[in-house]
């Protein structure tokens, strides 16, 4: 199993080893458990990723997939509905805003932003004859740019077109790989992280992440494992993108990408059932 470069991440993770049933391990969906597509509705969890969190859940608090993703997507997308092992289980959609539970299944969501709707009506204009394919979300909206002839100046050239329309009705714009979501304020990956590590109560956390989304997930870990009491320790790994340097800059632990962290779950899942009771 791949060790943390930092002593932080080292900490995070000899605390995971020392006390599991109270260690959360939350991972992000698309780059991190499910390999980058040219189309997001064909991306699917990576071979071998639902048996190693199967074999993970049960030795932990919780698994958390955090996503920009409506939940119900991500749960059908991720193929976890169901699945013996998987009771410690939660998706956390629309950066939180959204909730699955694999004891019971149901999913629990708030009503849509109405700025949602008016965007939905003008994009269409904002986005002109750009190569781009829009997402609808439901709660949210992305625009990719990866189909596009020059997929980065599409992207640079809609960043700020984009950003006016949200702001006049109320939404943000999450930047990604290629992908300009608009979206209600208010919560993001680092809001949901924290929420459940309390909710739970949590004595440590691994967090998996790709992309810049992720980084409030990050700055969630950095805080919970700095705080003056009560703190948690945390590990954060990369699951890495040269297109994110910024994320791979601050992990504990870099991996290749979704290959490698569902191997990496696997041993970890391992490794806690070899450690002394």
């Amino acid at each position: 199993m791949g060790s943390p470069q930092t002593t932080a991440g080292r900490a995070g993770l000899d605390a995971i080893l020392a006390r599991p049933a109270e260690a959360l391990v939350a991972l992000d969906f698309d780059g991190t458990l499910a390999d980058i597509v040219p189309d997001p509705e064909q991306a699917r969890a990576h071979p071998g990723a639902v048996a190693a969190l199967a074999a993970l859940a049960p030795k932990v608090a919780a698994v958390a997939v955090i996503t920009g993703r409506p939940a119900d997507v991500a749960v059908r997308f991720a193929g976890v509905a169901g699945v013996e092992g998987l009771d410690h289980l939660v998706v956390l959609g629309h950066y939180g805003a959204e909730r699955w539970d694999a004891v019971t299944g149901a999913v629990h969501a708030p009503d849509p932003h109405p700025g949602v709707a008016a965007v939905r009506a003008e994009l269409p204009g904002v986005l002109g004859e750009y190569e781009t394919w829009i997402e609808d979300k439901g709660h949210a909206l992305a625009v990719h740019t990866r189909r596009a002839a020059d997929p980065q100046a599409a992207f640079d050239a809609l960043r700020g077109p984009l950003g006016e329309l949200a702001a006049r009705h109320g939404l943000i714009v999450e930047p990604g790989r290629l992908v300009l979501e608009l979206r209600p304020p208010g919560m993001d990956k680092g809001v949901a992280l924290t929420e459940y590590v309390r909710e739970i109560g949590a004595t440590s956390v691994l967090y998996a992440g790709d992309d810049l989304g992720d980084l409030a997930a990050y700055a969630a870990v950095e805080k919970l494992r700095t705080q003056d009491e009560d703190a948690v320790p945390g590990l954060l790994v990369c699951s890495g993108s040269a297109e994110v340097p910024e994320l791979a800059a601050r992990a504990d632990l870099a991996l290749s990408g979704p290959g490698e962290v569902v191997a990496y779950l696997r041993d970890l899942a391992a490794r806690i059932a070899q450690a002394p009771s």
